[in-house]
């Protein structure tokens, strides 16, 4: 399936991560007039930007909170130095470290400092953004939010798309032939509708919070507390709240993590909460599946996720969300099957999302310059529901955990090789190509290869076993390398 009309005007939701990945293999392939990106933050970064507590304060989700159809996020508004900026609220938190080695997380062309950590945190990853947008910052509009995008020609797939200017509130409406949602998906929460939660939320008003909102352990010092959830973000918050909380924090679990450290007492894992109990009998009492009941609970975050939402997509048909356990009507976890003008770049979950950001834009811009081609719709369709067979219609759609993520990276690769050569790019015609850091042979144009992820779950592994331990890599040319651990 060949892209039959030109494209020439491409937009670009959103300037974090995927978004800046997008525009600089956009712009390499030399083939597009006009390239804009809408990012409704005052500065780039996406989720990177953190929130402070202070605008954190007062904010909140439904209890419980079970749809992915919200309407467009309202910004906070906070003044600054350059007079009142518009914020939207960011699941980072202050001690947030990445659980990727920079070595790994890095774009291609762009190392993190050699000073910053192994697990940089999360403002040397926002100055690493920062840096790496600098050439491209003449193309964002800044402070400017995505109200609708919606297919204006059937035919041509042209789009519309209705942004509004945050400072001034004027809405504007420009036509593009290409769209790429990099938009994100850790704005809408999750929190399950467990028997009683309601209730309980009406009785206990502000005991029921989201990791989201969720900043530094302070808060919860001296209180008796409930981590829900074992991913990256529930172990470590837990971690840290275990620091200050009353006696031993309780961690509530469907399933062991695949990050979690061998037991060693400091918590209490239980099953996951079955119900909520009324206040007339117990007081702040929750119940577990194993019959458990605990009293008098101070807090209790819930480290449940996100839906995958696009409020500004709402009159796309088919949709592109549904029940948001995953975005529907997708090839390759990539494009937009019924339209592939548009493109939803990193929806994966558990992938190195930098280099993962730049394979996909490497596939999708030599898609939209027609050096590339994609299968028939009929093909397409046939890929996404192989992929429900295999792993179902829910979350483990996008799930692509170790080896499945190296594989994936590397199907990408190989495919934006095989684009037709065009005079005038780079690497002889090949264009700009999309990898990770590391590779056998440093001559050749890298690509995932099995060394980096050995070592990853190397460090991953030690740094499970012992938390204690601060861990310096030191990387060498020919992919070789020395791990230094300091007591």
């Amino acid at each position: 399936m060949a892209i039959t009309n030109p494209i020439r005007r491409v937009a670009v939701i959103g300037a974090g991560p995927s978004g800046l990945a997008a525009v600089k293999y956009l712009l390499a392939e030399k083939s597009f007039d006009q390239i804009e990106i809408f990012e409704q933050r005052s500065s780039v970064g996406g989720v990177w930007n953190y929130t402070p507590s202070s605008s954190k304060k007062g904010i909140s989700t439904t209890v419980p909170h079970l749809t992915p159809h919200e309407p467009v996020e309202k910004p906070v508004w906070v003044d600054s130095a350059e007079g009142r900026e518009a914020t939207f609220v960011s699941p980072l938190y202050d001690r947030l470290e990445t659980n990727i080695p920079k070595e790994l997380m890095r774009y291609s062309d762009q190392a993190f400092p050699l000073e910053s950590q192994l697990f940089p945190k999360h403002r040397t990853v926002r100055q690493y953004l920062e840096d790496y947008a600098e050439d491209v910052k003449d193309l964002i509009q800044f402070e400017t939010q995505v109200l609708e995008v919606k297919l204006k020609d059937e035919t041509l797939s042209t789009w519309s798309l209705t942004t509004k200017s945050l400072p001034t509130g004027i809405d504007t409406t420009h036509t593009y032939d290409a769209v790429v949602v990099a938009s994100g998906h850790f704005t809408v929460p999750y929190i399950p509708g467990i028997l009683g939660i309601q209730a309980w939320d009406t009785s206990y008003p502000g005991v029921i919070s989201h990791s989201k909102f969720y900043n530094c352990p302070e808060p919860f010092q001296g209180k008796k507390v409930v981590v829900v959830g074992n991913s990256a973000s529930g172990l470590d918050i837990g971690a840290q709240i275990n620091e200050v909380s009353q006696g031993k924090l309780l961690l509530s679990q469907l399933s062991e993590s695949y990050l979690a450290a061998p037991p060693n007492g400091d918590k209490i894992i239980c099953p996951e909460i079955v119900e909520f109990l009324p206040s007339t009998t117990h007081d702040r009492g929750i119940k577990f599946a194993n019959g458990r009941i605990e009293e008098h609970v101070d807090a209790i975050v819930f480290c449940t996720g996100y839906f995958y939402s696009y409020p500004f997509l709402s009159s796309l048909n088919p949709p592109a969300v549904t029940h948001g356990w995953r975005t529907m009507n997708v090839y390759q976890q990539l494009f937009y099957i019924d339209h592939p003008t548009l493109v939803f770049p990193v929806l994966s979950q558990r992938v190195i999302p930098f280099p993962m950001a730049e394979n996909h834009a490497a596939v999708f811009s030599r898609v939209w310059s027609a050096r590339l081609t994609l299968p028939p719709k009929d093909e397409m369709k046939a890929w996404e529901a192989s992929e429900i067979d295999a792993k179902g219609d829910g979350k483990e759609f996008h799930l692509l955990p170790f080896p499945m993520d190296a594989d994936y990276l590397n199907f990408l690769y190989d495919w934006a090789k095989k684009a037709e050569a065009r005079p005038g790019l780079s690497n002889n015609g090949q264009g700009k190509l999309g990898t990770c850091g590391f590779t056998i042979r440093p001559s050749v144009a890298p690509r995932w290869a099995l060394p980096s992820f050995i070592y990853l779950r190397f460090v991953l592994g030690i740094v499970r076993c012992f938390p204690e331990l601060k861990i310096v890599c030191v990387l060498d040319q020919c992919s070789s390398y020395e791990l230094k651990i300091e007591y």
